[in-house]
């Protein structure tokens, strides 16, 4: 079976306090590829408690971004009817850990995504989404080392800087 993984398209990634760089392009090359794919999409969410320790207000290095229960942490409403809940994933709930990958998230009955991920017997991989530096390199190397044969879809990305893209899809082998 094939998969597509959605990372972190949220309204604080793509317009919020963490804005990043071709946001609005990979949302819609995304919905394009969506409505084209035969097979489960996954999405992976940062869902962060108010008081998180990455938040520059409690010593970490990111503003605050995608609290849950904020419009920030919701995924951009037209991939929305894409998403159900037992294959949506929340990392960075912990208010103590900061978690870039995907392969970190649980889905809401506490399965973690590399569960269900064998669950569905999954012969491919595709993942987009943002940033490519940060969430999208994390969790498209912790599939590649757990043996899944990956795919990044470079076309539906989005960063927080062009040069650190760059380098991340250079260090990936694109």
């Amino acid at each position: 079976m094939k998969v597509l993984i959605v990372v972190d398209m949220q309204y604080d990634f793509i317009d919020g306090s963490l804005a990043c760089q071709n946001a609005d392009v990979a949302v819609a090359k995304t919905l394009k590829f969506i409505k084209a794919f035969d097979g489960p999409v996954l999405f992976t969410r940062d869902y962060h408690p108010a008081n998180h320790s990455s938040f520059t207000d409690y010593g970490g290095t990111w503003p605050i971004h995608c609290v849950a229960g904020t419009h920030g942490a919701e995924i951009h409403s037209e991939l929305l009817p894409y998403v159900c809940e037992e294959l949506c994933f929340d990392k960075g709930c912990d208010v103590a850990v900061e978690q870039y990958s995907g392969f970190d998230g649980v889905n809401a009955a506490g399965q973690s995504l590399a569960e269900v991920l064998e669950l569905l017997d999954v012969q491919e991989i595709c993942v987009c989404g943002i940033a490519t530096e940060f969430c999208v390199r994390n969790t498209f190397a912790d599939l590649k080392e757990a043996g899944f044969n990956v795919r990044l879809l470079t076309d539906c990305l989005a960063w927080v800087s062009r040069e650190g893209h760059e380098e991340t899809l250079k260090e990936l082998g694109f």
